[in-house]
């Protein structure tokens, strides 16, 4: 078991970030192991093909056989949504030591697989170089794997977020925590990570706690070293609903009266959600659901209410009655 012991400073000091770095690292191991989730198998099945050219030995080796990565290679995300590019930057700046501790720690205690052996040899060339090579590697692996999606990946994230947030301003801290994954437990100012191979114990020491939602973690993912700031990578809500879109069945009723497009807006709203998010799941422009959504509050079947930056959407129970209840017409 992992903890994060948090103060009150700790606590205030909590934050959300995305990161394409993140979700590119983590997706190794859902390449390396497809029976990890069978969610991911449709994104797997389409990126395979477009790895001709990568060298994807030296990316698998990244994963352990414990299925642990480098710390060096997710950085805290210094701001809320900074690009690959930045955080890629900062890896290139990990010093020799530092990438031969994680790449140690990652795999202990089994030895170093063949293509990360230079990270043993003497001097900081061998081992800088290799932080380079995985660094260009990374960066073509994101260009044909992740990049493609981010723009649907984020909104699904940014939604979670917004779905984190409520928990926090409903519950607090507790129910934060207890509805994000059954491996996390928070009690007496301590947030217990369960299932975990290593066992230590994290003093925040206003470092504060980074909370970043993930696509491919399969369950909560902190830092394999215990010297590193309390950052804590988690499953994101709604994944199954990202690689494969479920069809939509209407009513012939409902459409005859609202049209196809309104009707399939309206099915959606069982909980509430932003425009970027409806759009996503719909596969069209997000001017285009804003225009339906305009609709469809003006005639009271939808209600609406700011959270933070965004607007969320919730079918009101006009719209229940209308569309038979709840859930997506028939």
């Amino acid at each position: 078991m992992i903890s994060f012991e948090l103060g009150v400073e700790d606590l205030a000091d909590t934050r959300f970030a995305l990161s394409p770095l993140y979700e590119t690292v983590l997706s190794l191991r859902v390449l390396r192991e497809p029976g990890l989730s069978a969610l991911h198998l449709p994104w797997r099945r389409s990126v395979l093909g477009a790895l001709d050219g990568l060298d994807t030995g030296l990316l698998m080796s990244l994963v352990a056989a414990r299925r642990t990565l480098p710390d060096f290679l997710t950085p805290r995300p210094a701001g809320f949504a900074p690009t690959f590019e930045e955080e890629l930057a900062a890896v290139r700046r990990t010093p020799a030591d530092l990438v031969r501790r994680d790449l140690l720690a990652a795999h202990a205690p089994d030895p170093l697989p063949g293509p990360l052996r230079p990270a043993l040899e003497p001097g900081d060339g061998p081992v800088l170089a290799l932080r380079d090579a995985l660094c260009a590697l990374l960066h073509q692996y994101w260009e044909v794997a992740v990049r493609p999606m981010w723009p649907r990946m984020r909104l699904l994230l940014e939604t979670d977020m917004t779905y984190r947030a409520r928990q926090l301003a409903m519950g607090g801290a507790r129910l934060l925590f207890a509805d994000m994954h059954p491996n996390l437990r928070w009690q007496g100012g301590v947030l217990h990570i369960g299932q975990m191979i290593s066992r230590h114990r994290v003093v925040a020491s206003g470092r504060g706690l980074l909370l970043v939602p993930s696509v491919f973690a399969h369950k909560p993912a902190p830092p394999v070293s215990p010297q590193e700031a309390p950052t804590l990578a988690y499953p994101s809500r709604g994944v199954a609903t990202l690689w494969v879109r479920e069809p939509v069945a209407d009513s012939a009723a409902l459409v005859s009266l609202l049209g196809a497009p309104k009707a399939r807006l309206l099915g959606l709203l069982d909980e509430p959600l932003p425009t970027g998010e409806l759009a996503r799941r719909l596969g069209v422009t997000a001017s285009a659901v804003s225009q339906h959504l305009g609709v469809l509050y003006a005639t009271g079947l939808v209600s609406r209410a700011r959270h933070g930056r965004q607007v969320l959407y919730r079918r009101s129970p006009l719209g229940d009655r209308l569309s038979g209840g709840g859930g997506q017409p028939e």
